[in-house]
């Protein structure tokens, strides 16, 4: 008998690059998805060098854009773009421990809050006495003929 017949069979190794992909994968594999891909990567870039920022600062700054030598962020008032720019060596520096070549950080200033207000939920106005009394009827013609007891014929 040869070697081969006489070792048992191997179970096929599965190639996981041919199976199924993950939603999310096949959606960004598209070229289409550039935008969203670069979206989530900068989103990605706020997460890792919001700790740099000072923590009254931190929620009214996120970062905008990443140009090649320019780091973008954008701020929700002009206090906190002047706050910003009083930090923009620290950022300079978090972004290159990075590993982005960064020359310089421009602060943009929105009208927008980044948060905006929850809208107030509508007040219940007080029901009028006779509308109390037709809702009380109305509750009182669904009942169980059983439950509302014998009629008087």
């Amino acid at each position: 008998m040869s070697d081969s017949k006489s070792r048992p069979k191997q179970p096929a190794r599965v190639n996981r690059n041919t199976g199924p992909q993950a939603p999310m994968e096949a959606l960004l594999a598209d070229a289409a998805f550039d935008p969203l891909r670069r979206a989530l990567w900068l989103d990605a870039l706020d997460q890792r060098l919001r700790p740099s920022l000072p923590a009254a600062l931190a929620p009214h700054a996120r970062v905008a854009n990443y140009d090649g030598s320019r780091l973008v962020y954008v701020v929700d008032a002009p206090v906190w773009r002047t706050k910003l720019r009083l930090i923009a060596p620290d950022l300079l520096d978090a972004a290159r421990s990075l590993g982005l070549d960064v020359a310089e950080v421009v602060v943009k200033t929105t009208t927008l809050p980044f948060h905006p207000p929850k809208p107030a939920e509508p007040k219940a106005t007080p029901m009028s006495a006779a509308a109390k009394e037709a809702l009380q009827a109305a509750l009182a013609s669904l009942k169980d003929p059983e439950q509302a007891g014998p009629k008087d014929s």
